[in-house]
């Protein structure tokens, strides 16, 4: 069996995952809410003359490590993230959603949409599942146009969860930087040395080569499709698609999906200025999130470093830095109880970014001032979704996030305990997984074709956010397991949700 879950392997190995699990030698140096600049805050939300609020950042630097590590940690890697912030160069849309030149049979409707992959080292075979669900996805919103006699003018940018943090700066390759929400243009053909995680010891080409034979990549930093056209050389919008979401295994594995996704709408940045930007006046907006870990979004850098947020390395005795403190820093719970489970887990405030920094952009700016609708599907560690709603949004109406269980682990090979079958031949134990990863998983799943194991963690900090955007009205939260074998009702229920919108 393809082991793609090394991250809780026994002695030299599990030291590897560890410290790629979070890694980063810098920290941003990001604008405050006193407009200082700070290395222990991440990019605030400030308000304007006008009555909007915006996320900002300046230009972000990295203070000089100030932590000893000898090895990469590697719940994840860095991802090489050849990120495209270049000014359009082709035709794409205007700030008023429609193409230049429009003068008959013009878009009726434009959407942006935000993919958030997580790039670390245990994401290939999920990176693959989701870029092959991309071909259903533009069938079903063809169908859709089809359907309703309309045109949508979609713009579609590819980001990671590597924002950077200072645990794992000192693993990336050389001419790597974390995406911190900009745009990743270039096919993944041309980035295959981004399939190799950080320690060198897994590969996974396939991610890429397996739906992305030859390299098609759009124009701009993002692809935009209207009706025929297109900025995608030789027109075929699905491959360059499914060429852009595979991001390889290389990215750092303290994930900060939230944050990403925040930065990717930043008005300031460049790819949302001139007169093609990617988040556009009177588009709505759909934003879809790819992780197998707790959110881990950084407002003071220092909980890297701190025992309070660390769990006990079985190795050593002694606390050290994992995915555990992401877990640990942002969520808090009562229990566990005497089955091990734990009850009323909601996000804390700090050190972690407050989630209330993301709906209060999302929900306030985004929704109530500028009146986008706004729809998620977050593709993350819950149990699987076991019945879904018979019309659109075709939403889930049983399983996934109501069947979630926040527990301790469970010693054993899965499913009698939660050890998969690789890493429990390996001897990795519940002891092990607690200090890597903190409370157990949320889903487990083997994919029979691809011979791989998911595992993900519970996405509370996620869910938060996501559910928030059902303030419009209708299910604009879709919630769906990483775990499953393909993504079909995932993709289902985003393009149910976009036909919502309509």
């Amino acid at each position: 069996m393809r082991l793609e879950l090394l991250r809780g392997a026994s002695g030299v190995c599990l030291g590897l995952v560890l410290l790629l699990g979070g890694c980063v030698d810098r920290e941003p140096v990001l604008e405050t809410d006193s407009g200082s600049s700070s290395g222990s805050t991440g990019p605030v939300l400030t308000t304007t003359s006008s009555t909007t609020t915006v996320p900002t950042t300046t230009t972000t630097t990295v203070p000089p490590d100030d932590t000893t590590t000898t090895t990469p940690v590697t719940d994840d890697g860095v991802s090489s993230s050849s990120s495209s912030t270049t000014t359009s160069s082709t035709e794409s849309s205007s700030s008023s959603g429609s193409p230049p030149g429009c003068e008959t049979d013009c878009p009726d409707h434009a959407l942006d949409v935000v993919f958030v992959i997580d790039n670390s080292r245990t994401m290939g075979p999920t990176q693959l599942r989701l870029a092959s669900a991309a071909q259903l996805l533009m069938n079903q919103l063809q169908q859709l146009e089809a359907a309703q006699g309309i045109t949508l003018d979609l713009q579609l940018m590819v980001t990671t969860t590597d924002f950077g943090n200072p645990l794992c700066t000192p693993f990336e390759p050389p001419g790597y930087d974390p995406a911190q929400g900009s745009p990743i243009a270039t096919a993944c053909t041309d980035r295959l040395q981004d399939f190799t995680d950080l320690t060198g010891m897994l590969t996974f080409t396939e991610a890429c080569t397996n739906v992305c034979p030859a390299g098609v990549a759009p124009t701009d930093p993002f692809v935009h499709v209207a009706g025929p056209m297109s900025n995608v050389p030789g027109g075929d919008v699905v491959q360059a698609l499914q060429c852009l979401l595979p991001q390889g295994l290389n990215g750092c594995g303290y994930e900060q999906p939230l944050e990403n996704m925040l930065q990717a709408l930043n008005p300031s940045a460049s790819w949302n200025q001139g007169a093609a930007p990617f988040l556009r006046d009177g588009a709505d907006l759909a934003l879809v999130l790819l992780t197998d870990e707790s959110d881990c979004s950084v407002q003071d850098y220092s909980v890297m470093t701190d025992p309070a947020y660390q769990n006990i390395n079985p190795n050593t005795g002694a606390p050290a830095a994992s995915s555990a403190l992401c877990w640990n820093a942002g969520i808090s719970c009562n229990g566990p109880d005497a089955m091990g489970v734990y009850s009323n887990c909601m996000p804390v405030v700090g050190p972690l970014q407050e989630t209330t920094r993301y709906t209060t952009y999302l929900v306030d700016e985004l929704i109530g001032v500028q009146g986008k609708e706004i729809m998620m599907l977050a593709l993350v560690g819950v149990p699987a979704v076991t019945a879904h709603a018979v019309t659109p949004p075709y939403e889930p109406t049983a399983g996934g996030i109501d069947d979630l269980v926040v527990r301790e682990w469970i010693d054993g090979q899965y499913p009698v305990g939660d050890i998969v079958p690789p890493e429990f031949a390996m001897g990795v134990t519940a002891a092990s997984k607690t200090f890597q990863l903190g409370v157990g998983p949320g889903c487990t799943g083997y994919d029979v074709v691809g011979d791989h194991w998911t595992q993900a963690q519970p996405p509370l900090r996620i869910q938060t956010v996501c559910e928030a955007l059902d303030a419009q009205g209708s299910p604009h939260c879709c919630i769906e397991s990483i775990c499953d074998e393909d993504y079909t009702d995932a993709m289902a229920c985003l393009a149910g949700m976009i036909e919502t919108a309509l």
